[in-house]
């Protein structure tokens, strides 16, 4: 199975600790011995101030975007060192070239490729472009609400939604640089026309994502 995990930067770095690299290291090189596995890492809170001080500065939301990215395969870089020699050794700088990598028969770890898209679009774009059969968006939060959870108490989970109704839900997330939302509304997109069948999960303890690919076994939103 070709399975594609884009790991938001919220739970691998929600601050630099090299404890929480050899973690997911671990759970990655677990599922990857079952599986061909694709890695999108985020930018987490770390991408974020170095696009607000670019903001402060006067950059235009495009050239945030290109911090961010780089940020992105900074992070990406740090989880390659942790997964040692099972790796492709440095971030693909785009979707052939990710493909490319994976006839390695190792894991291939990447950032960012594009303005004006997130890491999630950019997992869900890698995963309908190499044919994956699974999309897990790993977060730090459990699953897709019918509103954001920190800003409105009435919001409720849903177990399972249709991609359609994904693409319902997040169409009124502001796009800008740095954006924090569980998924953005482009990778809802991918995710409807592509049909990937998709997890989205509370990914804080990387055993969550193991559990999820290997087992089938999770408590976050299933998309199909």
């Amino acid at each position: 199975m070709i399975v594609v995990i884009s790991m938001g930067g919220s739970i691998l770095v929600p601050k630099l600790d090299s404890k929480r690299f050899k973690e997911y290291a671990e759970a990655i090189k677990e599922i990857a011995a079952q599986h061909r596995i694709f890695i999108v890492v985020g930018g987490g809170a770390i991408a974020r101030e170095y696009i607000r001080i670019a903001r402060d500065l006067g950059a235009n939301e495009a050239f945030c975007d290109l911090i961010g990215i780089d940020l992105t395969r900074l992070n990406a870089r740090l989880l390659i060192s942790a997964l040692s020699g099972d790796v492709y050794p440095t971030p693909p700088m785009d979707y052939k070239e990710a493909e490319s990598a994976a006839s390695s028969g190792k894991i291939v770890v990447m950032g960012g490729v594009s303005p004006g898209q997130t890491t999630d679009a950019t997992a869900a774009i890698l995963a309908e472009f190499v044919g994956a059969n699974l999309l897990v968006n790993a977060t730090s939060v459990d699953g897709v609400y019918t509103k954001d959870p920190r800003a409105d108490s009435s919001a409720k989970k849903l177990d399972k939604i249709t991609p359609k109704q994904l693409v319902n839900i997040v169409m009124n997330i502001e796009m800008k640089a740095g954006s924090g939302s569980v998924i953005d509304p482009l990778a809802a997109k991918i995710i409807e026309r592509s049909k990937i069948p998709t997890i989205v999960l509370n990914g804080t303890n990387p055993k969550n994502i193991v559990n999820a690919v290997i087992k089938n076994e999770h408590v976050g939103t299933e998309i199909r």
